[in-house]
């Protein structure tokens, strides 16, 4: 298969099942869905924790191997500073746990359909991003680029959990709903063809595009993510947590090995 052919196969099953995850959620009960989002956020925080720092990191170091790593350690930096004024300012603003203390406020608003409208929006930049990252790894590496893939599928569905919620609560109806999901879910692809057509002339950027890329799966599962689990203290929660978080890990350990 081409390289192009893999960038799309692996965006397409990325939009796919996100837009499956958002099918889902319009089936389920609210209270299923309580439970089901804390256990898919853990094993997702595992997931791109895993991706960032055995996979993309390493690979954005070693490949070329680079006789001084400090200028892509500094993209990283920035790239970690970027989105967090990102989220600031609103544009990169996702809440992946329903009913999170971060963005509860988005969930008092989200009646309104302007807030609904945001959640698109942000849905749609984000997952464009997403396909660049996944068709930036497989400019590098198949390997890397199926790595990444699965890092960003297992964050899409707890994403997606939450934005459906958010859509629902903005009294946008399920047929809607479910609709705007599918356009929001399409960047995916044109962000990997993007990648791919504006990539393949600079090849010398793409370990700095693949950092930044590390840097989304750093602050994400840090300053939106991990910071829901704490408000569940009880022992038990605390050992499923960590285990979900460790599967994660190991699960993108195990599939790189296997690709290696």
């Amino acid at each position: 298969m081409s390289l192009l052919g893999w960038i799309l196969v692996f965006t397409a099953a990325s939009a796919l099942l996100g837009v499956l995850a958002a099918a889902g959620v319009l089936l389920l009960s609210d209270r299923a869905i309580s439970r089901l989002v804390p256990r898919l956020v853990s094993f997702a925080i595992g997931t791109l924790l895993g991706a960032a720092f055995l996979a993309l990191l390493p690979e954005a170091l070693l490949n070329p191997v680079r006789e001084d790593p400090r200028p892509v350690t500094i993209t990283l930096l920035a790239g970690i500073l970027a989105f967090f004024l990102l989220e600031k300012f609103l544009v990169w603003r996702h809440c992946h746990v329903a009913g999170c203390e971060a963005h509860g406020q988005e969930f008092e608003t989200a009646r309104q359909a302007a807030a609904g409208s945001l959640i698109v929006v942000g849905d749609a930049i984000h997952n464009f991003v997403d396909g660049v990252l996944i068709g930036a790894a497989f400019l590098t590496d198949v390997r890397l680029g199926m790595i990444t893939s699965l890092a960003v599928i297992a964050h899409e569905i707890p994403q997606e959990l939450g934005d459906v919620a958010v859509m629902l609560h903005a009294g946008f109806g399920r047929a809607r709903t479910l609709a705007f999901n599918i356009g929001a879910s399409a960047t995916t692809i044109i962000g990997g063809v993007v990648a791919y057509y504006a990539l393949q002339s600079v090849q010398w950027i793409v370990p700095y595009v693949l950092a930044v890329a590390a840097a989304s799966f750093i602050y994400v599962p840090i300053a939106d993510l991990i910071p829901g689990l704490h408000r569940r203290t009880e022992p038990w929660a605390t050992f499923e947590q960590v285990s979900l978080i460790s599967a994660g890990i190991a699960v993108i350990a195990l599939v790189g090995s296997i690709l290696h």
